[in-house]
């Protein structure tokens, strides 16, 4: 019931911007943008934090106009950045943390931009990558852990920014194509092609990427680092041909199926193959 009901205010609001955009379609557009990069949840108080992070050190670290929140559990030199996926935070690793733990290196998760108690309103995987370029320079992270949109920030950066000091990537439910995103979010609403135009203009404008031209597993082509990357073949989030595609272009990648964990990929037994992976 409630699944139909949001699918109803999602058509029903394609419907107003629709004939929003035969009178004011630049008016149209930002709305449209708003509703597609703004998220609805995964915001936290600092007074209420979850008690995974309250084990954590805290730190903020500010970058231009904004501040971002990072956790960290102190281990050795050895560095693991966990980066978290759309409308969630830091807290979702807190299933992984006690195997990650185990190995002894120092962990630090990000709040991404507009999640957690990191600053903003806006969530996009070209801003996420200037966030992980700022804790990479600061900390230098030998292995990064991306879930979802996460994971697909982590391979921007990587396409942007390179990083030889990087040794190991874990990508988890992420996707790779930003034209499948915005194609599932038009036909979500139902929004008509005047305003489809509008947003891949608004995405070169503002990002200086062709739509079609954003994939990660064409950039995973270029890749030096060994990698693991599990995706699900129930993941209805992320359909498992975004992990295929990974795999096939990533020289150095172990590509392991799952079935039953969803979008979540919460479960013991990958994330002990995930720790055999980061020691071997």
């Amino acid at each position: 019931m409630k699944k139909n009901s949001q699918l109803i205010v999602a058509k029903t609001i394609g419907i107003y911007l629709n004939f929003l955009s035969f009178l004011h379609l630049e008016k149209a557009k930002n709305i449209a943008y708003q509703l597609f990069s703004q998220p609805r949840k995964g915001k936290l108080k600092k007074d209420k934090l979850p008690k995974v992070l309250k084990t954590a050190e805290q730190e903020t670290i500010q970058f231009n106009q904004d501040h971002i929140q990072i956790y960290s559990w102190k281990g050795n030199q050895d560095t693991i950045l966990l980066v978290h996926g759309w409308e969630s935070n830091a807290s979702r690793w807190k299933k992984m943390l006690p195997h990650l733990k185990q190995l002894g290196n120092t962990i630090i998760a990000i709040d991404a931009p507009a999640h957690g108690l990191s600053s903003g309103k806006e969530f996009n995987a070209p801003k996420y990558a200037e966030f992980i370029n700022v804790l990479a320079k600061k900390y230098n992270p030998k292995i990064l852990i991306g879930h979802s949109i996460g994971g697909a920030a982590i391979c921007y950066y990587l396409h942007k920014y390179s990083n030889d000091t990087i040794h190991k990537i874990i990508m988890l439910g992420s996707p790779s194509e930003f034209k499948i995103m915005s194609d599932n979010f038009i036909k979500l609403l139902g929004l008509n092609e005047k305003i489809q135009k509008a947003l891949e203009n608004h995405y070169y404008q503002k990002f200086n990427i062709d739509i079609n031209a954003f994939s990660g597993h064409l950039f995973a082509k270029n890749f030096t680092q060994e990698a693991l990357i599990a995706h699900d073949i129930q993941d209805e989030i992320v359909k498992i041909d975004e992990g295929r595609k990974y795999a096939a272009n990533w020289e150095k990648a172990i590509f392991i199926e799952t079935s039953g964990l969803g979008h979540s990929m919460h479960d013991d037994e990958l994330y002990i193959k995930i720790t055999n992976f980061i020691k071997d």
